[in-house]
Parts: C-alpha cells; sequence; structure tokens
C-alpha cells in the first residue's frame, strides 16, 4: 500500500474505490481496492460445502450469512484502519466457483439444492452432450446438470424459469438482474466467441433434442443475458443493498460489473488476459488457462474450452491432484528429523528438498511416481492411490527422489499441455505462476517451464486472489476509458508495466522430462492395477 491513510480515508469518501467480493470453495472474500487498485480493506468468512443426498451444496442461508459476515468485517476493518464508515463504493465484482446447477421458478424460489461444481453425477448427459455439440461438455457445466436431470425424469424441471451459476444467483439478488459474465457462461454452455453469446447452433440443437418432452420453456428462456468486461451489469437495489450490508449503512445505486468465475478473476488477478498468455494455479490441484488465438482444429476431452472476461477463447487443462502426495513426503522428512529430536522450520525443509531436487538427473534416473490422491479425468481414473516405484538398478537418491516428487505432480497437466503446444500447435509468450509450488523460489518455476516448454513468471502480487480480480473487474467497469480494452487497462493501471522473476525453459530439463512422461504414461497401468488391488476402505 503505497498510499497514506489520509488519502485513503479521502477515496472512500469520494466512491475512488471498487469491492470484489468472491465465494470460493472454503472461504469468502471481500476485498476494497483503492484508486490505485490496491488493496486498502478485506473481510473473510469460512464456510464448507456439505453432502446432502449425496449431493455437494451449500444451503442459501450458507451462502447469505456468508456473504454477509465476510462483507461487516470489511466494513470494520474500514473503520479500524480509517476511521470511516462504509456508505458507498465506486463499483462492486461478485465472483465464485464456476459451473453447478441453480434453478428457480417463476416465483424466485429455488427447486433443488444448489448442485456445485464438485458433483459428478452427471457423466451420461456430458457424454450424450459432447457427442451431439461436438464440444467438449464437463459434467459440472449447468447444461449437463440440466440434461442429467431431464433424463432422470426429475419433476422440477417443467418449472424452470431461470437457470444460474452461483455468482449469476447473488448478482441477480444485489440488482434484480439476470446476466452473467462471458467468462462463466463459457461454463454453463458453449458460446461463441465471435458474438460473446450462447452458441446458438447449440442451444437450437439442445432445444431439438428435449422437444419432445414438452416443456413449457425454451434454453434461450431461462438462461441470464451474457456480458463482456467492462458493460453495464445494473446497479445495487434498495434490496440488495440490505441483504449485503445487515447494518443498513450501504447505499443504493452502486454501479455493479458482471459478474464472473474464479477461473476470468484468476486471470485478471495474474494480468494474463491477453492473447498468447497464460496462467497456471498449481496447489491441492492445479489447473492452466491458455488464452488461444484461434479455435482448436479437433475436440479434446482433456481441454476445456472457456473465455476471459473480455470474451477471448481460453483452453483449460484441469487436474485434481498436483501438491497433496509431494506435501505429504516432506512431513514424512519432517517427522523423521522430530524423531531425531530436531526442530523443523517446514520453509527451510521444503527450500531444501525442492532445490535438491535440481541436482538429480533430468529424467529423474528412472524412478516413478504418481500423486493421484483421487481419480484424473486426463489419464482416465476415477480413483487414484498413490504410488512410487522403481527398478532395482534405478538411480535411487534423493535428489532423483524429490525431482520424480515435483515431475509427477505436473504429470497429468502436462499431458494436457502437449496436447495444446505439440498437437494443436498454439503459442505462448509466457506462463504466469502461482500458488504454493511456487513458493520456494525458482524451483517450481523450473520445473514448470520443464513441463510447459515456454517462459514461466511468478509475480509478487494477486496476493488476495480471485476477490482482487473481482475488484479490479469493477474497477475497470467503472473507471475505463472510451475503447479501453480489459487487457490494456491491466497492464498500463494496474499493473504499471511491473514484471515478476522469468524462467526460461532448459533444453535438457524439458528433453529429461518428456523422457520421464514416456515412463509415466507407460506406467499408469501399475497405477490401475493398485487402483483394483487396493479398493476403498467402507
Amino acid at each position: 500500500m503505497s498510499a497514506n491513510k489520509e488519502t485513503i480515508a479521502q477515496w472512500i469518501r469520494e466512491k475512488k474505490t471498487a469491492l470484489g467480493i468472491e465465494f470460493g470453495s472454503t472461504r469468502i472474500k471481500a476485498v476494497l481496492v483503492g484508486e490505485d487498485h490496491t488493496p486498502i480493506a478485506s473481510g473473510a468468512h469460512d464456510w464448507e460445502n456439505r453432502l446432502t443426498d449425496g449431493i455437494w451444496t451449500y444451503t442459501l442461508e450458507d451462502i447469505w450469512s456468508g456473504i454477509q459476515n465476510a462483507y461487516t468485517k470489511l466494513a470494520e476493518d474500514v473503520k479500524s484502519q480509517y476511521g470511516e464508515t462504509l456508505h458507498t463504493v465506486g463499483g462492486i465484482g461478485i465472483s465464485a466457483m464456476m459451473h453447478g446447477y441453480m434453478v428457480f421458478d417463476k416465483n424466485g424460489e429455488l427447486l433443488v439444492p444448489f448442485r456445485t461444481w464438485r458433483n459428478t453425477i452427471t457423466g451420461e448427459a456430458s457424454e450424450k452432450l459432447t457427442e451431439l455439440f461436438s464440444y467438449p461438455i464437463p459434467q459440472r457445466w449447468s447444461i449437463a446438470h440440466l440434461y442429467q436431470a431431464i433424463l432422470n425424469g426429475e419433476p422440477h424441471v417443467p418449472d424452470i424459469d431461470y437457470m444460474i451459476t452461483l455468482e449469476g444467483y447473488v448478482h441477480w439478488k444485489l440488482t434484480g438482474q439476470k446476466v452473467l459474465g462471458i467468462g462463466d457462461v463459457a461454463g454453463m454452455f458453449p458460446v461463441d466467441i465471435h458474438n460473446h453469446d450462447f452458441d446458438q447452433k447449440m442451444v437450437e440443437k439442445f432445444d431439438a433434442l428435449v422437444a419432445e418432452k414438452g416443456y413449457p420453456w425454451k434454453l434461450r428462456d431461462i438462461l441470464p443475458k451474457a456480458l463482456v468486461a467492462g458493460e453495464v451489469a445494473g446497479s445495487l437495489t434498495a434490496e440488495g443493498a440490505k441483504l449485503l450490508d445487515v447494518s443498513g449503512n450501504l447505499e443504493a445505486g452502486i454501479p455493479m460489473c458482471p459478474p464472473e468465475g474464479d477461473a476470468g478473476t484468476g486471470m485478471t488477478a495474474t494480468n494474463s488476459v491477453k492473447v498468447r498468455t497464460g496462467n497456471v494455479s498449481a496447489g491441492t490441484s492445479v489447473f492452466a488457462m491458455v488464452v488461444l488465438e484461434k479455435e482448436l482444429k479437433k475436440v479434446h476431452p482433456e481441454i476445456d474450452l472457456v473465455t476471459t472476461p473480455a470474451g477471448d477463447l481460453v483452453g483449460m487443462v484441469h487436474c485434481n491432484n498436483c501438491t497433496s502426495d509431494l506435501n505429504a513426503w516432506v512431513n514424512l522428512f519432517k517427522e523423521f528429523m522430530e524423531s531425531m529430536g530436531m526442530e523443523v522450520d517446514m520453509n527451510r525443509l521444503f527450500g531444501v528438498l525442492y532445490n535438491k531436487a535440481l541436482e538429480g538427473d533430468k529424467d529423474c534416473g528412472g524412478l516413478l511416481a504418481y500423486n493421484y490422491f483421487s481419480g484424473e479425468h486426463i489419464t482416465g481414473f476415477e480413483e487414484g492411490r498413490p504410488l512410487f516405484v522403481r527398478r532395482p538398478d534405478d538411480k535411487f537418491n534423493l535428489a532423483n527422489f524429490m525431482r520424480t516428487h515435483l515431475y509427477t505432480s505436473l504429470g497429468a497437466l502436462k499431458t494436457g499441455l502437449d496436447i495444446l503446444f505439440r498437437e494443436e500447435q498454439v503459442k505462448l509468450d509466457v506462463l504466469l505462476g502461482h500458488g504454493g509450488l511456487f513458493k520456494t523460489k525458482g524451483v517450481g518455476q523450473k520445473i514448470m517451464a520443464a513441463a510447459a516448454g515456454v517462459p514461466v513468471e511468478v509475480m509478487e502480487t494477486a496476493g488476495e486472489g480471485g476477490a482482487w480480480g473481482a475488484a479490479l473487474l469493477a474497477s475497470y467497469r467503472v473507471w475505463k476509458e472510451d475503447g479501453e480494452t480489459l487487457d490494456a487497462y491491466l497492464e498500463n493501471k494496474v499493473f504499471g508495466g511491473q514484471h515478476g522473476t522469468v524462467v526460461e525453459p532448459d533444453a535438457d530439463d524439458v528433453k529429461g522430462f518428456d523422457e520421464f512422461m514416456v515412463r509415466y504414461h507407460a506406467g499408469l497401468p501399475v497405477e490401475r492395477a493398485a487402483v483394483e488391488a487396493m479398493p476403498e476402505k467402507a
């Protein structure tokens, strides 16, 4: 934060602020930024999804009590730091986990409990729609949930008046507007990237598919209006203000930007919305978003197609497993050290072990591991078993052991990236890295650059993540100049040309990772045998 408290207090009074709120899987976070786009206050609320009748869900009460608590804590933070009561802000942006299924009747009543992205109950629908559209329809997409409900003959379907995502629902209740940002729209149903709207031909195909059911609605009737970043998306109503701020201090009339999914706000927060840029988030799970110059030549089940908040096509590789097994091995070393009576500094332990990996053979000396705590759709696994395997004469030492676990944490991701970069010839200037894998300076970057074969940059910013990204989209909606694109706004006014540390791919590392991947794919039957031989505990 560069501005002093007096200046920030003035920003708050003069509405030179933007508020971003994001519903993450385990935390709802609110971030207020000032005129310089840096966070000046925040508030958060922890929450957990619940498994009800076999469905992963959050209740409406969970949603509203959570956002109210996060906002209250933010307002308290503003009061505590700057002595100001928060009556208004310059703009508001809402973000949440993408996909899922929320459907309402004509009275605005929720017809079935919210089905989140986490549910894998739409396999039949996903498969049939992918075939019908010749377009990948993941299980978590809203249209897959709708069609599965139709296939199952669920009685609520004829009564649907509106189908929306979580962020779209919250925005609707705060503004009265049934709209959705194009990046989130692309997680409901395939989009036409030229018209920045739902793909009309595919809409017609779906309507024809379910015509015999005789529902009182056509698909368009129940979908939100698609908007791109910067477009007018309504403003906070008096009713919405009361919903958000239980103290009653917040005033109506605040402009709101199109609600976006966490993928879109993540791209915004990492300054990777421009064509030929991408970002990769590597922690418990890992996903990469690559902004494409043109459409892909064929359908790849491994690649999700979504868009940036500005409507540019994005190839997304999403993998369930990344650092969990790696962390488990590091914790084993921690346990050993404690058993030896040593004090353990976890940052130092990670640093020593990660840097040791860089001393290993480029191909890991013949060693092999799988980090599958859960299934991995890219390699065709519904379940997973963490596994380490080697031949007696492989080069088994600590450096190769750690390098193997770093490589395999990105094995599924590399499988998807290879489709983009090698099969589809996608070009990328830089990949922005964020998440726990990059915490040890230089190591995660070097391994990721070897996996992707492109430069990997890590920046010090984006500490507030998606909530900050939502605030930036709100600021763009309010403060952009005529004709100013989102990527130009971010580059010139938010990030100011600042750059982090860049690691270029090393040719020997790339070659070594490729050799490891030959072994990785050849060894998948070993992982399959482990799944079959060790069934999940009852």
